[in-house]
């Protein structure tokens, strides 16, 4: 019997192999008449027509179109490569996204139904605020210690008393370096580093795992003045520069003040010694990254602006070349944070009391066994 051969314009194979950032070498070991596909001399079954589809990440009904579509990010998109807006994003981002969405959706009824209140921070900031007020109301609602940080061993336990605290205050948080719990789906720095979905019942920040903790503590402090000024957007927030955007702006500002207040900079920072033993000095002490604190100590005018400019690029090279990939840890314990404790205790409790379907809790934290399930409700210490 002879397969049934589906007609699709060529162009959509094209575009959804370059949606996903794929060559055609890449894709041909599984598909070795990609080639004659995409130049329309032949066609693909329809079974092969959906494995091409999971392959580039691809919602098959996609590839039935007349023409490529017109994809964009569903929040307000701020990402930039060297001050130019980007126009693309990755099948991994839009699936994260919409993953967050319909976490955030579940929850929201979850608290709607026991009638919870609207967090009143949320939307409580304006950009024509002043920075160093704003941040130092965001570090009183947070809890936020400086002197605590600081004792703190390591950046990892600042990173989670940091979330532990964002979490307190309502808003979940999500930390995840790959796209749900597919582990062959990583998450690129370069193409964001986090997110906010504003809501005034179920806040969520979604902050990209596969950056380095310390840049994820600015990630955080960013994405929280996000809530705080009630917009959602992606971002990719960096200390170099203040973007011209004036909401992106804002928020930079107030997550630089936020983790490493400039009145503090200037009287811990000891002038007479050598920069870079310093710069390292200061970031062990507000467990952020090196280059946020360089930032500050040139907002504090304690360096020139070439002086700047050039121990900043120095200091990225050493960390791009220090970064090594992680193991990706203990499934149980990371879906935690993948998924934000308050929303994963909220879910499972939800279902082994019966007002949820088995069904929905695993898909929406990612897997599709009880024993599983099970297992994350132990970790969680939830019980029915």
């Amino acid at each position: 019997m002879v397969a049934n051969r589906v007609e699709i314009q060529p162009d959509l194979l094209r575009w959804a192999r370059e949606r996903a950032g794929l060559t055609v070498d890449v894709l041909l070991q599984r598909f070795p008449r990609l080639r004659a596909w995409e130049e329309g001399s032949a066609s693909p079954t329809i079974k092969q027509l959906e494995h091409f589809a999971n392959a580039t990440h691809t919602p098959v009904g996609f590839l039935f179109l007349k023409q490529r579509p017109e994809e964009s990010v569903p929040i307000p998109d701020y990402r930039t490569v060297r001050d130019a807006v980007v126009h693309r994003p990755s099948p991994d981002l839009l699936d994260m996204i919409y993953i967050c969405q319909q976490r955030q959706d579940w929850y929201r009824d979850h608290l709607r139904s026991a009638s919870h209140e609207t967090l009143q921070f949320v939307g409580s900031a304006r950009v024509a605020d002043d920075v160093i007020d704003s941040a130092a109301r965001i570090r009183h609602a947070v809890g936020l210690d400086l002197e605590e940080r600081g004792r703190l061993p390591t950046w990892t336990d600042a990173l989670r008393r940091l979330i532990d605290q964002v979490d307190a205050l309502g808003v979940l948080v999500m930390v995840s370096g790959v796209v749900g719990s597919n582990t062959r789906r990583k998450l690129s720095p370069q193409e964001f580093r986090g997110f906010a979905l504003v809501d005034q019942l179920a806040p969520l920040i979604f902050i990209n795992g596969a950056d380095s903790k310390a840049a994820q503590m600015f990630t955080i402090a960013h994405e929280l003045a996000h809530v705080f000024l009630g917009q959602s957007a992606v971002s990719d927030s960096q200390a170099l520069e203040v973007p011209t955007h004036l909401t992106e702006g804002w928020c930079n500002r107030v997550a630089a003040e936020l983790l490493v207040p400039l009145e503090d900079v200037r009287k811990e920072h000891k002038r007479d010694a050598e920069l870079a033993i310093e710069v390292s000095r200061l970031a062990r002490r507000y467990k952020v990254s090196t280059l946020v604190v360089l930032r500050r100590l040139y907002d504090a005018e304690r360096i020139e602006r070439d002086v700047f400019r050039e121990a900043y690029a120095d200091e990225l090279d050493r960390i791009r070349e220090a970064t090594s990939k992680g193991s990706g840890g203990n499934f149980y314990l990371t879906l935690g944070a993948r998924s934000s404790k308050r929303f994963a205790r909220a879910l499972v409790g939800s279902a082994l009391e019966g007002h949820t379907p088995f069904t929905e809790a695993f898909r929406l934290l990612g897997f599709k066994k009880m024993s599983t399930f099970n297992e994350v409700a132990r970790t969680l210490g939830v019980r029915g």
